[in-house]
């Protein structure tokens, strides 16, 4: 019997399953290397995060961004957007030093066994583990507005469906949502010669400012400190702070992560997008109905107004929404008992990560109810990776009745990190 398997090669995943490997557990990691971003992300798209906030978890503090940069003469500086397919390939390289073994299989089912799981993949194997921490990435949580629930994948899809947005050249497409996604696939549609729109309730766009210099004035720095999401007390507090969020009221936690870091567009696009993309601000979906060749779409204005759009494609860059009723890997008795988050769908997690059925892990999206919206970013597997492998065996050491396993201190705040 194992006694951990790690289901998901993403970020998170990679980073669980190096911290711990270089712990000694008998250990499985099951997926496909950082496959949500090769598979559900532009060509073309670009990191909103900084490099230096962009490493994936390694306990000896290797295998860094910078590393990999270095190692294949490639730049990574502070303030200069970083390439999509340089990240994804960095986090395949971190997988092949950091961790012994990813095993490119799908996973479909998670089942408690006795005193432990049976973890069932696409090639039949039954792998007996007595832990499981899932990192499933965000792709099962897609949100989708209602009104394009009923149309066909080829009149609406959401913007993690496309790789390739070569298809839509010539055509109109309208892009719903005001974030970073909606802006730069709007941007990248226009690029490759579509006819783009975005429609947003928001009543105006929100920029990100260019990054404060790394190197600044004492004064400066304490007034508007870096951190791994921007610059900022707030964004500082969410980064640096997350066991602190944890210990927030359910319904606090909950709101914080539904509404802290809201949408913005990344401060390099907006000279690309503002020329090429029109905006409809203050409009809601209302009805979406298929038309001619295409899709008619009714919105509704704040003011109460109505407009009627037509277009041959509609795209819903509308995020994700942690649930667990979509991760329909864990069988439902498990999924339907959990305990979550206030009114939430989040399992409620420990300060080690494990819900409440003993030995199951969750890190990534499904977290941010609990721990803040740093679990919504790659700058938040560092915190995930240490306190998870304390919580996995503080698990394998309370079932072995062993009593060498020291239990983790109290949570406490990380060191500052400098500005």
């Amino acid at each position: 019997m194992y006694d951990l398997v790690v289901v998901g090669a993403g970020p998170y995943g990679l980073s669980i399953a190096a911290h711990a490997a270089a712990a000694g557990l008998r250990l499985r990691v099951l997926g496909r290397p950082m496959a949500s971003w090769r598979d559900h992300m532009p060509d073309g798209m670009l990191l909103k995060s900084e490099p230096w906030s962009s490493d994936l978890s390694d306990p000896s503090g290797g295998h860094t961004l910078a590393d990999y940069c270095a190692a294949h003469d490639l730049t990574a500086e502070h303030g200069v957007p970083l390439p999509l397919d340089t990240f994804t390939a960095y986090g395949r390289w971190f997988g092949e030093r950091a961790v012994p073994q990813v095993e490119e299989v799908t996973v479909t089912g998670v089942h408690p066994d006795g005193d432990g799981f049976q973890v069932q993949t696409d090639t039949g194997e039954q792998i007996a583990t007595r832990t499981v921490a899932l990192a499933v990435g965000v792709t099962p949580f897609v949100n989708r507005p209602w009104p394009l629930l009923e149309l066909p994948p080829e009149l609406a899809s959401h913007s993690s469906d496309h790789r390739d947005l070569r298809r839509f050249h010539g055509q109109d497409v309208t892009v719903i949502g005001s974030g970073q996604a909606a802006l730069e696939t709007a941007t990248l549609l226009a690029e490759q010669g579509a006819r783009p729109r975005v429609v947003a309730r928001a009543d105006r766009l929100r920029w990100d400012a260019p990054p404060q210099p790394l190197e600044r004035g004492r004064l400066r720095a304490l007034r508007d400190p870096h951190s791994g999401l921007g610059t900022g007390w707030p964004r500082r507090l969410w980064s640096e702070m997350p066991w602190a969020v944890r210990r927030l009221p359910s319904a606090t936690r909950v709101r914080i992560a539904e509404t802290a870091l809201g949408p913005a567009g990344a401060w390099w696009l907006r000279e690309r997008f503002e020329p090429a993309v029109p905006v409809l601000l203050s409009h809601r979906l209302r009805a979406a109905v298929p038309h001619d060749d295409g899709v008619r779409l009714h919105l509704t204005h704040t003011d109460g107004g109505t407009e009627t759009v037509d277009t041959h494609h509609v795209v819903a860059a509308t995020g994700f929404h942690p649930d667990l009723g979509r991760l329909r890997l864990l069988v439902p008795h498990v999924r339907t008992t959990l305990r979550t988050v206030g009114g939430s769908r989040a399992p409620e997690l420990s300060s080690g990560f494990e819900s409440s059925w003993p030995g199951l892990f969750f890190a990534g999206l499904l977290t941010a109810p609990s721990f803040g919206p740093s679990m919504r970013f790659v700058y938040g597997a560092d915190f995930t990776a240490a306190r998870l492998l304390r919580g996995v065996q503080r698990r394998l050491g309370d079932r072995r009745g062993a009593t060498t396993i020291p239990r983790p201190a109290r949570d406490s705040a990380p060191a500052a990190q400098g500005t």
